[in-house]
C-alpha cells in the first residue's frame, strides 16, 4: 500500500520556520516532522511514500538525497572519494518527490499524482504536519468493512478546526470552519479508493472543502474515531509543544519503537 503526504503547502502560520524551509522540513527531536510521519506508517509496513512537493521543494529533495549522510555515522576518503556508512538507519522506504506546483491546493496537488497512485488499490493520504499513535491498521481494517471511497480519520480538538457531524459510522456534514463548539474534526489520516480522486476539478480544488464535502453529500464518506493522541503542527506554540513532549521522551506519537 502506497501513502500519499501532503508537503507543499507554504505554512504561514508558522512563518518563523517556514520563511526558511517548508513547514515538513520544521524539525522536532532534530529530525523533520515528514520523518516522524513516514515512521508512523513505515510501523505498519507501509513503506512506499508518494510525497507532492511545492513551497521550497527541493529542500525535501536535498533531505532524502543524503539521508544516510544526515542521519548516520559516516567515513569519507577523501584520497578515493569513498564513503562508508556505519550502523545504518536504513529504512525500507521508496520515496516518489512528485513537483505539483507552486500555488496548487490540497485537493489539486493529489490529482496531480493520480498516475503516481494507480487506479485499483486503495492508499493512505494525510498532511505533511500532523502526528497521532494511530492504528493504521485498524483504520484500514474500518474501511474495508465500509466499502466506501473514503474514511477521514477523526479527532477530538477545540473549535478552531473544522467540524465533523456523524449518523453512525457515516459522516452527513463536513464543515470546514463551523460555529464555536468542540467535536469532532478533521485529523487527516485518510484513506481512500482511487476513485475519489475523480471528485477533484483541477489545481484550485480544495481537498479538505469542496472535495470532501461532495464525497460527503455523495454518501461516499464514513469516519474513523481516534481517542488517542493527536496534534497538528500549524503554529510555533504547538511546534514548541511537541519539541518538549520528544525531548522528555513523552511523544505518544513515537509507536515505531514500541
Amino acid at each position: 500500500m502506497k501513502a500519499v503526504i501532503l508537503a507543499g503547502g507554504f505554512g504561514s502560520r508558522l512563518s518563523e520556520e517556514t520563511d526558511l524551509r517548508p513547514k515538513p522540513m520544521v524539525e522536532i527531536g532534530n529530525r523533520p516532522i515528514l520523518w516522524h510521519i513516514m515512521n508512523i506508517y513505515s510501523k505498519y509496513d507501509i513503506n512506499e511514500f508518494i510525497i507532492a512537493l511545492g513551497y521550497k521543494g527541493e529542500y525535501i529533495k536535498e533531505y532524502f538525497l543524503n539521508f544516510y549522510a544526515i542521519n548516520n555515522d559516516i567515513t569519507i576518503d577523501l584520497s578515493t572519494g569513498d564513503t562508508t556508512i556505519h550502523d545504518g538507519n536504513q529504512p525500507k522506504w521508496k520515496v516518489h518527490l512528485v513537483d505539483t506546483g507552486l500555488y496548487t491546493q490540497t485537493g489539486g496537488r493529489l490529482k496531480r499524482l493520480k498516475k503516481w497512485i494507480g487506479e485499483e488499490e486503495a492508499f493512505m493520504f494525510t498532511y505533511g504536519d500532523g502526528v497521532a499513535d494511530i492504528n493504521l491498521k485498524e483504520l484500514y481494517e474500518f474501511h474495508k468493512t465500509h466499502g466506501k471511497v473514503a474514511t477521514v480519520t477523526t479527532v477530538r480538538s477545540p473549535a478552531r478546526f473544522g467540524r465533523i457531524v456523524y449518523n453512525g459510522s457515516q459522516i452527513v456534514n463536513f464543515f470546514e470552519k463551523p460555529e464555536a463548539g468542540d467535536g469532532w474534526i478533521n485529523g487527516g489520516f485518510f484513506v481512500l479508493h482511487p476513485k475519489a480522486i475523480d471528485y477533484i476539478d483541477g489545481d484550485d480544488s480544495i481537498w479538505e472543502r469542496e472535495c470532501v464535502e461532495k464525497i460527503s453529500n455523495d454518501h461516499q464518506l464514513v469516519g474513523y474515531q481516534h481517542k488517542g493522541f493527536w496534534s497538528c503542527m500549524d503554529t510555533l506554540k504547538e511546534k514548541r509543544m511537541l519539541e518538549d513532549m520528544w525531548n522528555r521522551e513523552e511523544a505518544p506519537w513515537k509507536i515505531w519503537t514500541k
